[in-house]
């Protein structure tokens, strides 16, 4: 079994009394270096995307492959930005994390078998081989509670890797109504997709109550990362905000769904890194 992180049970019932759970397994992949391995600076995730897209076969599901606009979003995440700017020698181990939505289907083994592949294949600008140390395991099983009652006012919001969120009208600042929205919206449509279903709420009371939530700081950077597509020649960006905002008002019920979005991330390339939220209430 993976060596991840323990059961936790996060804990919003305001305008509803259902037990709302968005439940995941979250996954640590554990190589070792057999030659060296360099993963560029703010790209690992796109290194390991690249990888895992070159080891598919055309048998593999859908779900291992990019959505595209048009297509439900991938049931998992890599987390990768720890190996940002690294290197590692022969004999060095490494290791990132997944994060499935799905839990009906076997996709830590797939992932497995792919990532076994790398040890002739190669990861990285170098193809460095590298060691699968783990076969695939039962993870560890997270269920988040999203009607539970947690009582806050005020609360920060760390953006812990690049996001770009749809709505946003400037990149100096995010109003709590685009931010919840956009929580709100890929927990729902993950849950409907791939968990017991979509989240029965009101979702046009809980944006007007959003969106009376204040920003009270914000300390936002705008972080510029390119990529180049090897198949196309293309250049696209997959850069974003980091930093935090401070909000004040009624928290409570959207915490939970904060907490949520640290594992599941936000607004664009999610799969691959992006989009990594932390909350931190005071």
């Amino acid at each position: 079994m993976f060596g991840c992180i323990p059961l936790r049970r996060v804990s919003v019932n305001r305008c509803y009394d259902l037990n709302l759970h968005f439940r995941l397994c979250a996954h640590r992949f554990q190589f070792l270096a057999i030659e060296s391995v360099y993963f560029p600076p703010d790209k690992a995730g796109n290194v390991l995307r690249g990888a895992l897209l070159a080891t598919l076969e055309p048998g593999d599901p859908a779900p291992l492959r990019p959505s595209g606009l048009a297509d439900p979003p991938p049931p998992f995440v890599l987390r990768a930005a720890h190996l940002n700017g690294r290197r590692f020698e022969p004999g060095e181990s490494f290791a990132f994390d997944l994060h499935i939505f799905d839990l009906r289907a076997p996709l830590v083994d797939r992932f497995a078998r792919v990532c076994a592949e790398w040890e002739s294949t190669g990861l990285g600008p170098r193809r460095g081989r590298v060691q699968l140390l783990r076969s695939a395991g039962t993870g560890s099983k997270i269920a988040i509670d999203l009607s539970d009652v947690n009582p806050a006012s005020n609360c920060s919001v760390y953006f812990r890797t690049p996001t770009t969120l749809k709505g946003t009208p400037t990149p100096d600042g995010i109003p709590f109504g685009i931010l919840f929205a956009r929580v709100r919206d890929r927990i729902a449509t993950l849950s409907s997709l791939y968990g017991e279903g979509p989240p029965v709420i009101d979702f046009g009371a809980i944006a007007t109550r959003a969106a009376l939530v204040r920003t009270v700081h914000s300390d936002l950077r705008r972080h510029n990362v390119d990529r180049l597509s090897s198949r196309t020649g293309a250049v696209h960006g997959i850069g974003g905000v980091t930093g935090s905002v401070d909000y004040e008002g009624d928290l409570t019920e959207f915490l939970p769904w904060l907490r949520a979005a640290f594992w599941t991330g936000i607004g664009r390339h999610t799969v691959w890194g992006n989009g990594v939220i932390e909350v931190v209430t005071r």
